[in-house]
């Protein structure tokens, strides 16, 4: 199986001059410059790889841009369901958008929606981009990214301890 991702890896390289590293014989990573994500997508669609597992998104606020990480594998290809990739790209604070992967995979529905909410990352095409679990009047406030506070007024805070 070692051949099998690196030779998957090699080529996507090859044809799109992106960094990718297997990290093991069965997981690997592919870092993709924004631009790119679509066409990397679609190519990995087209040898087979026909599932998402999950979508997340990971602040760096220090570097003022948000990672996409995209889990990717097959349910049909009984050999390249044994491999998960991990399908890198960045946003920036200044320009949080990036192209949705929902015309290629139908299974990042719910990840990319999550990643919207929580993250404050728009994934351009995606056909129903809304929160899924906070209010609707829930603005400019991300959870999941760095800088989040949790609100303390009118909260007891036990200071006697």
């Amino acid at each position: 199986m070692q051949r099998q991702i690196d030779n998957i890896l090699t080529t996507i390289k090859s044809k799109f001059n992106v960094n990718v590293k297997a990290e093991s014989d069965n997981r690997g990573y592919i870092e993709v410059d924004k631009n790119k994500l679509f066409d990397v997508a679609n190519f990995l669609k087209e040898q087979g790889f026909d599932h998402v597992k999950s979508v997340t998104g990971i602040d760096y606020p220090d570097q003022e841009k948000i990672q996409i990480v995209y889990h990717i594998s097959s349910y049909s290809n009984e050999e390249l369901a044994k491999i998960i990739l991990a399908l890198k790209s960045f946003v920036t604070y200044k320009d949080p958008h990036i192209t949705s992967l929902y015309p290629i995979w139908n299974s990042v529905w719910t990840g990319e929606r999550e990643t919207f909410e929580m993250l404050g990352v728009y994934f351009d095409g995606h056909p129903d981009l809304r929160r899924l679990f906070l209010p609707e009047d829930f603005e400019d406030v991300y959870p999941l990214r760095k800088n989040y506070k949790i609100k303390l007024e009118g909260l007891f805070v036990d200071k006697s301890s």
